[in-house]
């Protein structure tokens, strides 16, 4: 079948890509810039990239006089600047209106809240067809933020799709600590934490103001202890629990609060924890309080991003006393997504008026398959026999045992005097 344009043009459109602005200057010091998909890696050592400009346009007759080019890369907030450099939206201020510029080496201006940047020397140019492969020496580059990138497919912007994690497991992060509260005796909690390891949840079996209880001969991977300082580390070991977790403040963990010299400390906690538990062969959580409160993205995502850094293994986003929302679970895991890199992101979700199972949906639908639960959701959160059948009904399968956490919050009830918030535990199918 003959290729035209217009076909050729059709089928590249199913090909997604990411969205970067190509800039250059001028012998005058004026900048010019243009949209660009056409952009790729080719080299780490050195490194160098490439970006494929047409023969008519003014960018590429800068970029072969100047020799020099930047690219920054969009993040899923900058669409419209996109559009802008795009010729798609008006742009009365000039193109470079309206947003955070700068240059570095070349003097080719990069967007400093972009995603990534790239500052490049032209170190080859290359013919092909009605456009010119610029091959560039890169001199400088940053990731001044991470967040997800805009996406362009099918001659329109979009952002990733939602994927569905390929398993979920659950935590019981509160039932031991609040039956104690109810004085359940030691032995009966031990029996409780035992028949739940083995159905394949971790437990939490002791925090800071509990003791431990006894080890057993079960897997310490099911097994957590929640501590306040890098010297329980050992009191985690002797517990036979092999998940250390400690709790933080997004903003004692966040950029600004470094710039501001209010990081430090709690940076060195948390390094010193993770660097023990590493020493003693334990997985690392740290979870974030009050993660899905309005306004708090910003410093969230940031926090994720110095913990992943400091190498915790897991970093849990917990909803506390305010409430969240869908559309704030969505867009905050979004970008702590991207934040976290190899870290797993865990959440925990509360039930308010119906809306938790539906965060928990959306929590799914953005990849994520680790949850805190508490059995029967007695302490507010979300129930893990809940958690479970929601993910059986999206077909995503769990190595954690749901008809063994409906039989243990059947029992549970039968001593709790009341029935349980959770509201699928009288049923197994």
């Amino acid at each position: 079948m003959a290729t035209d344009g217009v076909s050729f043009r059709a089928v590249l459109a199913q090909w997604p890509s990411g969205v970067v602005i190509v800039t250059t200057g001028t012998a005058g010091g004026e900048w010019h810039g243009m949209t660009a998909s056409s952009f790729s890696s080719v080299s780490v050592d050195p490194p160098m990239v490439l970006v494929c400009l047409a023969k008519t346009s003014r960018t590429h007759r800068l970029v072969e006089e100047r020799g020099t080019f930047a690219v920054s890369i969009l993040g899923r907030d900058q669409a419209a600047l996109g559009r802008r450099f795009a010729g798609q939206e008006p742009a009365p201020d000039g193109l470079f209106a309206d947003a955070h510029w700068g240059t570095w080496v070349t003097g080719s201006p990069v967007l400093a809240d972009s995603i990534g940047w790239l500052d490049c020397r032209v170190a080859h140019a290359y013919p092909g067809g009605d456009h010119t492969i610029f091959v560039g020496e890169v001199l400088a580059a940053d990731t001044p933020r991470r967040v997800a990138p805009v996406l362009f497919h099918s001659r329109a912007w979009g952002q990733l799709a939602d994927p569905l994690p390929d398993e979920v497991a659950v935590a019981d992060t509160g039932l031991l600590s609040i039956l104690r509260t109810r004085g359940y005796e030691e032995a009966r909690l031990a029996r409780i934490s035992r028949a739940l390891r083995a159905a394949g949840t971790r437990v939490r079996l002791f925090d800071p103001y509990g003791d431990p209880l006894p080890a057993d001969d079960l897997d310490p991977v099911t097994a957590s202890a929640l501590i306040a300082e890098p010297t329980r580390v050992q009191s985690a070991v002797r517990a036979g629990a092999g998940v250390v977790e400690f709790v933080v403040s997004a903003e004692e963990y966040s950029a600004s609060a470094a710039r501001a010299g209010a990081g430090p400390p709690a940076l060195e906690s948390a390094a010193a924890t993770v660097e023990a538990a590493r020493r003693a062969g334990l997985t690392t959580v740290a979870h974030i309080t009050e993660s899905f409160a309005e306004d708090r993205a910003e410093a969230v995502v940031s926090a994720v991003g110095r913990l992943a850094d400091l190498g915790c293994d897991e970093i849990g986003l917990e909803e506390g006393r305010l409430p969240a929302s869908p559309l704030r679970v969505r867009e905050l895991l979004r970008d702590a997504s991207a934040s976290a890199r190899s870290a797993v992101l865990r959440v925990r979700l509360r039930e308010r008026n119906g809306i938790g199972m539906v965060n928990a949906l959306v929590a799914m639908k953005s990849g994520v398959g680790h949850f805190d639960t508490t059995l029967g959701g007695v302490d507010g959160s979300l129930p893990g026999e809940d958690v479970l059948f929601l993910a059986s009904q999206l077909e995503v399968a769990s190595s954690v045992d749901r008809t063994a956490l409906v039989a243990g919050a059947t029992e549970l009830e039968s001593s709790w005097g009341s029935p349980l918030p959770g509201r699928t535990y009288r049923f197994v199918s």
